[in-house]
């Protein structure tokens, strides 16, 4: 996913851009609200998400946030030291979708961004209405909650199914345990990795592609495209 990072302090930036780029994330940083919405600009490469600091040296945050919602739909996370309720929902009301307060967990952070994301990414901006995914010979049918390989119908459960539509949302893009075990299972991880495990083998032999979902040692799982 690509994702836009606003950020006017580089030393936070670049280590902040540095764990996102760990866990598959394409990072563009703008040091400005102008560098924000020169990169938004309709005929730009498009972000997946847009990480918005509001403490910005050349114009208010609040500001930027209601430009930026004016040019696209993008989802928003302001980044702010202000954590009283009123700039909470002052920030919702400009458009923004969700507001992380520092210091915040990284950890957080990236579930967070992931959950944005995901409000999204299956919007049909003609019917507003989900759509398939297609992953080279894979389709998913999010709706009927059907998967096909080459054509063929493969038979999964519901948590198989709702593991591989997890990872399918953002194909390369790392979703560390925990997040799956909460998305998917909707309990804690202690107690449950042993299951995910079970779960993903499961996947790999139905689907008869034991390279489609990809172990990152010491974090969790990504789907790697496969092709077309």
């Amino acid at each position: 996913m690509r994702l836009l990072l606003v950020e006017d302090d580089n030393h936070v930036a670049a280590a902040l851009s540095a764990v996102l780029k760990r866990h598959g994330f394409d990072v563009t940083h703008a040091r400005s609200g102008e560098e924000a919405l020169q990169a938004l600009v309709p005929e730009g490469p498009g972000f997946g998400v847009v990480l918005l600091d509001l403490g910005l040296p050349d114009q208010d945050g609040y500001e930027v946030c209601g430009k930026i919602r004016k040019r696209t739909a993008t989802p928003v996370i302001m980044v702010t030291a202000r954590s009283d309720v009123r700039s909470r929902i002052h920030g919702l009301n400009l458009g923004a979708d969700d507001y992380v307060v520092k210091p915040y967990d990284t950890g957080e952070l990236l579930a967070r961004i992931h959950a944005v994301s995901r409000r999204t990414v299956h919007e049909d901006p003609a019917t507003g209405q989900d759509s398939a995914l297609r992953l080279g010979s894979v389709h998913i049918e999010l709706p009927t909650r059907r998967v096909t390989v080459d054509g063929a119908a493969v038979q999964l459960t519901r948590k198989e199914f709702d593991l591989l539509a997890l990872l399918a949302q953002r194909p390369g893009v790392v979703f560390r345990r925990e997040q799956i075990i909460s998305e998917v299972w909707r309990t804690s991880w202690e107690g449950t990795g042993r299951t995910l495990e079970v779960h993903v083998a499961s996947l790999r032999a139905k689907l008869r592609m034991p390279a489609l979902i990809e172990t990152v040692r010491g974090v969790g799982y990504r789907l790697v495209a496969p092709a077309a």
